[in-house]
């Protein structure tokens, strides 16, 4: 048997953050994957899906242009962006491994399991440590369909070599919409069958009609009340077979994408040896990160029930904690005021903060201010197809309390507001900033003088 001070099982944006700071600290590390060193976001998920989206932006910038100073057609060579996204991907594998020796952290490739409360079992080795953290992701929720070995996931599209002609989605969530709209600006027809009344749930209402308006513009079919139930072969393609409003449908295509939500990723892990609880959500844990039944164990990210939303920053910052009281004892908690959620379409939505509607569930009084910005300068000089915004402020006080945003640069005034929120920094000190102008941020005074 091997004994460490840390067992860290997922070497993504959470686990990497806890293992490197306490390796540095000189505690005895071990690390473990069975998949390639780097987690989703720099290998499945948020870089390599960036990177489409940047390509697709300049396909859909210079489609709006055309006419207005932009002659020449732009389309995208899918082979070549593939090649292109896999300059960011491919070498991080290496780097992690490399970047874990330097520190003297031991690695190993291979699946874990608990044998008991401190020790698991990785590749057939007996290891055992004074402190495990889970930090395992999420992956594609079951959903139960017939035919369902059909559907691809979000990874296998990342990996495409070829994106067929008409490609449907089920599910309308963050994967269905951004990979729509890349799709779309690639010349396939997409479709979104979505089996609740509303896509794209956690977003402000009205923004998200906006932006379903926009997707169907560009040719993207978006439909509600869809129960899918199967997939079926049919000829070299597949239909997505199931009923909607009482009326059957069969939507036939060459590629059917897993878009319907994801689940901490903890099969295998045998919590139940390990004396650890889960919920539907994930592992069990307590203000500190750490397992509400099993204290030598700690999870963070996406497989932790830990109150945050599935995002990159939120497992980098709970991996900062859950190592700052691996170190100092239990002393921290993650504040997630200002935490950025964002849905790369073109144009991007996003929000930060609390809505009207939870501000005033809350008890709070405050004022909502809101606009189309379609035809401010900042969007009609790039002819943005749509652009508005609502940003919530707390009456009295002027704090800001959420802010949402659809269209160009979205991510970058989200993050504006953000800050404000941390920092709380009121509404007047936004307006009196001297931004540069034009920029989306110098927008930033007029959106806080609009009236609802």
């Amino acid at each position: 048997m091997t004994a460490y001070d840390l067992l860290v099982i997922g070497t993504g944006s959470s686990g990497n953050t806890v293992a490197t700071t306490c390796a540095r600290a000189g505690w005895r590390v071990a690390i473990a994957d069975e998949l390639p060193y780097g987690g989703t976001c720099a290998l499945r998920g948020c870089d390599p899906k960036k990177v489409l989206v940047g390509a697709a932006e300049l396909i859909d910038w210079c489609d709006r242009m055309r006419g207005s100073g932009v002659a020449a057609d732009a389309r995208m060579d899918w082979a070549e962006l593939m090649r292109f996204k896999r300059t960011f991907t491919d070498p991080v594998p290496r780097q992690r491994e490399e970047s874990y020796g330097e520190l003297g952290i031991d690695e190993y490739h291979s699946a874990a399991r608990f044998l008991d409360a401190t020790t698991m079992c990785v590749g057939g080795r007996r290891l055992e440590a004074r402190h495990v953290v889970l930090a395992t992701g999420a992956r594609p929720a079951t959903l139960g369909l017939a035919g369902e070995e059909h559907l691809i996931t979000s990874t296998e599209f990342l990996d495409l070599e070829r994106l067929p002609r008409r490609v449907a989605f089920i599910g309308g969530g963050y994967i269905a919409f951004e990979f729509a709209h890349v799709a779309a600006r690639a010349g396939a027809k997409a479709v979104i069958l979505q089996r609740g009344p509303r896509v794209l749930t956690g977003f402000d209402p009205g923004l998200v009609d906006a932006l379903v308006d926009v997707s169907r513009d560009v040719g993207i079919d978006v439909r509600v009340g869809c129960a899918v139930r199967g997939v079926e072969t049919r000829g070299a393609g597949f239909a997505v077979i199931g009923s909607a409003g009482g009326t059957e449908f069969a939507v036939e295509c060459d590629l059917v994408v897993h878009a319907a939500g994801r689940a901490a990723d903890l099969a295998g892990l045998d919590l139940a040896a390990g004396n650890v609880r889960r919920t539907e959500k994930g592992v069990a844990v307590n203000e500190f990160l750490q397992s509400a039944s099993n204290p030598a164990v700690y999870a963070v990210g996406d497989c932790a029930d830990g109150g945050g939303l599935p995002l990159t920053p939120t497992a980098s910052a709970e991996g900062e904690v859950a190592a700052r009281n691996l170190l100092e004892g239990n002393r921290h908690s993650v504040d997630f005021a200002g935490l950025v959620s964002i849905v790369y379409t073109i144009p991007a939505l996003g929000s930060t903060g609390l809505t009207e509607v939870s501000a005033r569930e809350r008890g709070l009084r405050c004022t909502v201010h809101c606009a189309d910005s379609t035809l401010w300068y900042s969007s009609r000089r790039i002819r943005a197809r749509r652009s508005a915004f609502r940003i919530v402020v707390e009456e009295g006080s002027g704090q800001i309390l959420g802010a949402h945003v659809l269209g160009e640069h979205a991510e970058e005034l989200l993050n504006v507001f953000a800050l404000a929120i941390r920092a709380r920094i009121p509404a007047a000190t936004l307006t009196a900033t001297l931004f540069g102008y034009p920029t989306a941020s110098s927008d930033i005074a007029d959106m806080l003088e609009q009236s609802p």
